[in-house]
């Protein structure tokens, strides 16, 4: 299926919004982001407001910042300079924990699965901020925790339900194939409630056939959740094939930000990937 074009349209800021999204508040704002790591600039001025359903990709050369950039969103690297607004709240201070409950979820270049857990098992553990039971009445086995665990799997089963994982619910994650542990790392961050949804190189390591149903499974999230998501992605296929948006790193810095067709045509992205034609 040919993705349709998005029509982008100004706003105050001078950033640039999905048309779909002009009448509401970006999910992210980030303002003159940056943060120096041993004395070298990682990140340096990085200006990028997502709509609240855009799918955005944020592209560039290996060593570019990509990763380090959403470490920064993520807190597990603290800004030193610059803002970040989520859904329009400052997030100046908060931890991982906190800006998770915020509504930022991730997956990871590398899968950060559970594997020794049941499938199941690792979606719960992303539900952790709406359970309702203490310590207490988990060891005793109380009706209020029994009823917290019933309620959990079922969301847990309906959560697998979109990827068709509901049959795997009890077998370790471990021995799931490796599309599959992707997909439930989508999977388990799609359970902390997220209203941004972070991928790092979803299709790192996968063949055609499988980043093909990646590539359908994101547009099925996206259009269930109705969310914003941003991935990392060197397959730039799939990045042209399903982004909205792109944003080009280099060096730390955005170089280029645009529509597919303007990315793929802009000579600071093509010297970026491919250097600088040697004059003859």
């Amino acid at each position: 299926m040919t993705k349709a074009k998005t029509k982008y349209i100004p706003v105050p800021s001078r950033a640039i919004l999905p048309e779909r999204d002009i009448a509401r508040d970006p999910v992210l704002e980030c303002v003159n982001l940056g943060i120096t790591l041993g004395g070298i600039k990682a990140v340096d001025d990085f200006n990028l407001t997502i709509g609240r359903t855009e799918i955005a990709g944020l592209i560039g050369p290996n060593g570019a910042g990509k990763t380090t950039v959403f470490n920064l969103l993520t807190k597990v690297y603290q800004p030193t300079t610059g803002t970040i607004l989520l859904n329009g709240r400052d997030t100046h201070g908060m931890d991982t924990r906190q800006v998770n409950k915020a509504g930022i979820a991730r997956t990871f270049q590398n899968i950060r699965l559970f594997k020794n857990l049941s499938v199941a098992d690792n979606v719960k553990v992303a539900m952790n901020n709406e359970m309702r039971y203490n310590m207490l009445s988990a060891i005793l086995r109380l009706p209020n925790y029994k009823r917290e665990e019933i309620a959990a799997h079922r969301r847990a089963l309906k959560l697998l339900s979109i990827f068709d994982m509901q049959n795997m619910a009890d077998v370790p994650a471990g021995s799931l194939p490796y599309g599959a542990q992707r997909r439930l790392e989508i999977v388990r961050a799609l359970a902390t409630n997220p209203t941004l949804l972070l991928l790092d190189e979803p299709a790192a390591g996968m063949n055609p056939s499988e980043t093909a149903e990646l590539l359908d499974s994101i547009r099925k999230v996206h259009e269930m959740f109705q969310i914003a998501i941003i991935l990392i992605e060197h397959d730039m296929s799939l990045v042209m094939n399903i982004c909205d948006g792109i944003c080009v790193l280099n060096f730390g810095q955005i170089i280029a930000k645009g529509t597919p067709d303007e990315i793929q045509n802009n000579p600071a992205v093509i010297e970026a990937y491919l250097g600088r034609k040697k004059e003859g």
